[in-house]
Order: structure tokens, then C-alpha cells, then sequence
């Protein structure tokens, strides 16, 4: 498989998978069995539950946090000419980005253990995170060229960008300590379908004037591009056989990894809690069906000599195969299939609530009320729910953050709503609204981010919405 080919197939792959990340609307929200998903240590009243396999949680998220797609397609008079050079080429940075997740459950259980201080759940999902920055000095160059620059350094570190594709088993407890205090872990099996990388490039391109040509042109670089499964993928799709390769490699057929998370939730006092969850603690292992490519050292030419009229000595001198050597004489092109670690990236939510209005009394079968001692999963919910929240990811630019604040309103045991507004780098007018209905066991859930948008999606840096639909029995 040529470079080339392995590009085409990362680009495709970003360009489905690129999504946002957040997950605020869930976060904290009690009543929804995933709410453990982002913190294994959210208070749950179940006594069991069960999600519907590929129903029971599906999210889906876009952002970008430079231009949208009504930036430059919208009909406004304007040459479009002029708005991908002054919107996108020059109005973009380098920490500009698209990046983010998707992700599907086949599978989420949960029940509650002999002693009801214990609560168990596992499950499988499908996770995808892709992320790429801007990479401003190649677009400039691409779009203007060189000519007109001459003696300007273009960094070669602007292209940075990563991505996986995921499947992963988890198992995790969570554990009522008595005195407020709630805490929970979870382990989890990663299994890697394919992952790119290319985050820690560096180096310049220069272009002056010659003294034997017009131009001289020097190149130093220090570039690595890793990869795991595109060759098997590529090669299954040119057998039509993708669907049996990402099954095989989805069940520990691929890469392996572990990781954990780990999360807490605290009543300071009756009716002020506090929480907090770090997601994703882990690495994977890739070792099969791995290539790198690398494009190291230093290198100054001045294009193609040719002297006359000696060169008519020799008609079948390849003129540009010989700058193609010298180049990777000097700054030489290579790829191997070297063993690399993946690191996953870190997530972390925290939250305080202030609880206030008549409390709600909880599905559990036992005699309890707003200060009853019998255990944080017993504990009455408030009809109203105030509060902010930090969300912040690890990136390689380093992490990336997001501020919510909410209000949360009960009615009864049959709805509950919660409203968020965020501010984040790809908004800030970012309202959003998530819904919870029980009907008896059934329990189903939606969430969209950024409602503003929907008025004129196009122009819009985020849109986002997830759902799904559980089994609950809160039981004796």
C-alpha cells in the first residue's frame, strides 16, 4: 500500500467520523442508566436495567470552530474566491479545529448485587474520535505558492491530526460508601478497527534566491505518520469484504488496549452535591498490521540543473528523477512496521448541583425520604436542579475545555428535563435541551445540543444529538 492510497483512505475516515465531543445534556442526569457511562459514580435507584442492543445509546456530534459551510457557500454577493482566502486560508489559525466522537452501545446492563450498596454494569460500544487542526502554512502555500514569499519560512509543525476507530467491552461497580459519598470505577478492553496519527511533526520550508538558478529552496523535516489497520481495511474493501474485516477486528482481532474510569458523587448537605469523573485513563497497543512513514533531515537545492549544450550529449537524461534522488538523498523517505502505543484521550467532567423546590420521591422499595440515611441510592430528588459543570479532553495542542451551566426540573417520576447553556471554543450561544420519559419500565431518552442553529444549520460551528431507549425495574 503506497502513501498516497493510505492518505486517501485517512482522509475519508476523518472526514465521516469528525465529530464533537461533549456530553453535557447526559452528565449528572440520574435518571438515564448512560448518565453512569460519564461518571461511574453517579447515584442510580435501579435494581436493574438493560439497554435495547443498538438503541439503548446513540450520539452523534459535528463541530468546527473556524469557518461553517454557509461561511462560504452562502449566496452573498460575495466572489467565493475572496472568502476562502480571507474566511478560511487567512481567517483560520492553527488551533482552529474539527475534532470529536461518535459512539454506539450494543450492549449496556446493569444490576444491583446481593449487598444494595453495590450496583454492577458492563456493556460494548463502538467509539470513533477523530481530530485535525488547522493547517494554515499549507494552505498558503498550495493557494499562493512560494513565488511571492520568498525568504518566509513555512512551519511544517501546522499539520497535526489523529484518529481512531474503537470497540470497547467494560465492566465497572459503583458503591454507596454511606456519609453522602458515592464512588464507582470501571475497566475496559479496547479493540482497536484502525488508528492514525501525525502529531508531533516539525521542520520549515524556505524559498530564496539562487545563485546558479532563480530560486533556492531548502526543506528540513522531522514528520511522522503512523497508521494501524488501513492496510487490512483497504484490502477488504478491494475484496468487498469490509464489513467481516472491522467485525474481526472490533472483536479483539485487532490492536489491544486497557484503560479505566473513575468518578465520585458528593452531598456536601442535603441539597448540594458535588461530583467528578476522569474517562478514558488508558493506551493501546498497536503491533499488527502497522506502517509508519517518516521524513527526517536537511536539504537545500536549487531545482534542476542543466547545462548547454552539454545536456543534448545524453536525450534520456531524467532530469526530475535526479532532483527526486538528491531530495531523498538528503532528507530521505522511509516506512517501517515498528510497534507504537496510543495513548486514548482523557476526558474529565466535574459538577456542583443546588437542589431546591418539594422533593421527589424515589421508585425504590424502601421507606425513604429527602434526609433518610438508607443509602445515597434512596436518597428523594428535588423537583428543581441548578448548577455549572467543567468539561475539559486532552489534545495535542493541549486540552480543550467547555463550561455549562443548567437547570434541571422533575415532574414527577414520569419526565425529567434539563437545560444547559456552553461555552466552548465552537460556540457561544450553545443552548441545549434533554428530555427524559419513564413509562413504566420503558425508559427513553434525546438530547440536542446548539438549538439556536437548527434555525439555519449551514451556518452553523456545532450541532448534536443523542438518544436511547432502556428497560428499567427499580424491583424490591
Amino acid at each position: 500500500m503506497n502513501l498516497s492510497n493510505t492518505i486517501f483512505i485517512m482522509l475519508l475516515l476523518v472526514g465521516y467520523l469528525v465529530h464533537a465531543q461533549n456530553k453535557q445534556l447526559l452528565y449528572d442526569f440520574t435518571e438515564i442508566p448512560q448518565a453512569a457511562m460519564v461518571n461511574p459514580g453517579v447515584e442510580t435507584d435501579f435494581q436493574w436495567y438493560s439497554g435495547i442492543p443498538a438503541l439503548s445509546g446513540i450520539s452523534i456530534q459535528a463541530g468546527s470552530s473556524g469557518v461553517s459551510v454557509d461561511d462560504i457557500f452562502a449566496n452573498d454577493g460575495l466572489d467565493i474566491n475572496d472568502k476562502i482566502r480571507n474566511r478560511a486560508i487567512y481567517g483560520m489559525d492553527v488551533r482552529d479545529e474539527l475534532s470529536g466522537t461518535f459512539q454506539i452501545e450494543f450492549l449496556n446492563v446493569g444490576f444491583r448485587g446481593k449487598n444494595p450498596d453495590l450496583f454492577y454494569n458492563g456493556g460494548m460500544y463502538l467509539e470513533g474520535d477523530a481530530i485535525g487542526y488547522w493547517f494554515r502554512d499549507y494552505a498558503i502555500l498550495a493557494y499562493e505558492g512560494n513565488a511571492d514569499r520568498l525568504d518566509e519560512a513555512f512551519d511544517l509543525g501546522h499539520l497535526k491530526t489523529r484518529g481512531e476507530l474503537v470497540n470497547v467491552l467494560h465492566f465497572g461497580v459503583n458503591k454507596q460508601m454511606g456519609n453522602g459519598l458515592t464512588i464507582g470505577g470501571r475497566a475496559k478492553i479496547y479493540s482497536s478497527i484502525f488508528d492514525f496519527n501525525s502529531t508531533r511533526n516539525s521542520g520549515s520550508f524556505v524559498t530564496s534566491e539562487g545563485q546558479s538558478n532563480i530560486y533556492v529552496s531548502t526543506l528540513q523535516a522531522n514528520m511522522r505518520l503512523r497508521t494501524s489497520g488501513l492496510n487490512s481495511l483497504k484490502d477488504s474493501y478491494d475484496e468487498d469484504n469490509t464489513s467481516a474485516t472491522i467485525i474481526k477486528r472490533a472483536l479483539f482481532g485487532g490492536n489491544l488496549g486497557v484503560g479505566f474510569d473513575a468518578g465520585f458523587t458528593y452531598h456536601l448537605n442535603e441539597q448540594l452535591t458535588v461530583t467528578g469523573s476522569l474517562l478514558d485513563i488508558g493506551f493501546i497497543y498497536h503491533s499488527n498490521d502497522v506502517k509508519t512513514y517518516s521524513l527526517q533531515g536537511k536539504t537545500t537545492l536549487e531545482g534542476v540543473e542543466v547545462i548547454l549544450p552539454d545536456a543534448f550529449d545524453d536525450p534520456n537524461t531524467d532530469f526530475w528523477e535526479d532532483l527526486v534522488d538528491e531530495v531523498e538523498e538528503f532528507v530521505p523517505f522511509e516506512d517501517n512496521a515498528r510497534s507504537y502505543v496510543a495513548f486514548r484521550p482523557t476526558k474529565l467532567y466535574a459538577s456542583i448541583r443546588y437542589n431546591f423546590g418539594e422533593p421527589v420521591e424515589s421508585r425504590a422499595n424502601c421507606d425513604c425520604g429527602p434526609y433518610s440515611s438508607n443509602g445515597a441510592g434512596n436518597r428523594a430528588k428535588y423537583v428543581n436542579g441548578v448548577g455549572a459543570q467543567l468539561y475539559a479532553i486532552s489534545r495535542p495542542r493541549g486540552p480543550q475545555a467547555a463550561l455549562t451551566a443548567f437547570y434541571q426540573r422533575r415532574f414527577g417520576n414520569f419526565m425529567a428535563l434539563k437545560m444547559a447553556y456552553t461555552v466552548d471554543k465552537f460556540s457561544f450561544t450553545n443552548i441545549g435541551l434533554g428530555v427524559n420519559f419513564q413509562a413504566g419500565p420503558v425508559n427513553f431518552y434525546a438530547m440536542a445540543d446548539n438549538l439556536l442553529s437548527y434555525r439555519n444549520i449551514a451556518a452553523s460551528n456545532y450541532a448534536s444529538f443523542q438518544l436511547g431507549l432502556n428497560i428499567i425495574s427499580w424491583g424490591q
